[in-house]
């Protein structure tokens, strides 16, 4: 007898569709049979210099303890996050990734009753985990491929639970400084949690930028969500935290799995945490990326959108897709976000010079060969 079993699984699950990552390197050799050395990826929004060097001695010097359960409580990488941002170790929960910290958000704070509030062209990740649990997702409709934080606070119902904030936002880039962000708090209903999805604050430089933990005291029902993937470098090991009052992370910690984050993960991240140089050099080189390529759009007349991240959306036109194949055939992979509802856009993650100097003359090549570089 032949059973469905998609029509077993829980009714916010049966309509999902899987997340889909950046192309890996491999995939592409294999499919287009192309030598993976000469294949670039600026898909994922990866830390282009490689792993710190502290990271990875770390690393080698935990690899003889593989056959032990990691600390399920992190209390090093806990005590190092608490020096640096100047928080209670109290206030943290680890994560396998951020990813699974927001999953966990939301586990605890909404169900089937629930309603959960997040940007157009936000992370994949919110309406996702929303569905899941069988949540109603409120999408608001964006300004300017970015929240409007206005629009936010107004749909906000009874039933809301959750609002989701990514600052800077992934795909689109976009960023609301200190002044933006502490009023659309003001006026967030204290029964309702806010998370600050912060994964790419490392990046942010200049006057008016809000670091979310500062805001804190001032807001019991904001969570702040960060990540080791982009600037940190440390996308592979999966390690992620948020920071929020010692009554929500006790809430989240009894659902937070055990031995979420390895021992491998925990060290990295600790000695990351001091390595201030690679820091300093990380953004450093995004910041000369993004102005590389964002002087190559100018003079190829494409419009982007300006971002505040480590990555870039640009529109290449009505034939988005042909482009983006074109630009794998030539063994350069980035990331095309017609799932996020931006079909003409192509997301470019900012790689070293060489990289970004093998983008640009790639993507020169697809839109002269393309005949939908039109309008």
């Amino acid at each position: 007898m032949s059973i469905d079993y998609q029509s077993l699984a829980v009714k916010g699950v049966q309509a999902l569709s899987p997340y889909q990552p950046g192309k890996p390197i491999d995939e592409l050799a294999r499919e287009l049979g192309l030598k993976p050395d000469n294949i670039i990826k600026l898909a994922s929004n990866e830390n282009p210099l490689g792993p710190s060097p502290k990271a990875l001695a770390a690393v080698k010097g935990a690899l003889d303890e593989l056959c032990r359960y990691p600390d399920g409580n992190g209390f090093d990488l806990k005590q190092a996050l608490s020096a640096r941002y100047g928080v209670a170790p109290a206030q943290i929960t680890l994560g396998n990734g951020s990813n699974d910290v927001l999953e966990v958000i939301t586990r605890c704070f909404a169900d089937a009753s629930s309603e959960v509030v997040f940007s157009q062209y936000a992370f994949a990740v919110y309406p996702l985990v929303t569905q899941a649990i069988g949540a109603k997702g409120v999408s608001v409709p964006a300004r300017d491929y970015g929240h409007d934080l206005n629009a936010m606070v107004e749909a906000i119902t009874d039933r809301t639970a959750l609002v989701f904030v990514a600052n800077p936002n992934n795909p689109t880039g976009t960023v609301h400084g200190a002044e933006a962000i502490e009023s659309f708090l003001a006026r967030i209903p204290p029964r309702v949690l806010v998370v600050l999805d912060e994964a790419y604050c490392e990046y942010l430089q200049g006057e008016g930028y809000v670091d979310g933990l500062s805001l804190l005291k001032r807001y019991p029902n904001l969570i702040v969500t960060r990540t080791f993937s982009k600037a940190w470098g440390l996308a592979s090991l999966r390690a992620g935290y948020s920071v929020s009052s010692p009554d929500i992370a006790n809430v989240l910690n009894r659902v937070r799995q055990p031995f979420n984050v390895d021992s491998l993960a925990l060290v990295a991240a600790t000695a990351v945490l001091s390595d201030e140089d690679y820091l300093r050099r990380s953004c450093e080189v995004n910041a000369a990326g993004m102005k590389q390529l964002e002087s190559a759009f100018n003079e190829m007349g494409l419009e982007y959108i300006p971002s505040a991240g480590n990555f870039i959306a640009v529109d290449v036109g009505d034939q988005a897709a042909d482009i983006n194949q074109s630009l794998l055939e030539q063994g350069v992979i980035v990331r095309p976000i017609g799932g996020y509802g931006l079909p003409r856009h192509l997301r470019v993650s900012i790689g070293l010079p060489e990289e970004n100097a093998r983008f640009i003359e790639a993507l020169a090549h697809a839109l002269d060969t393309s005949s939908g570089r039109g309008e």
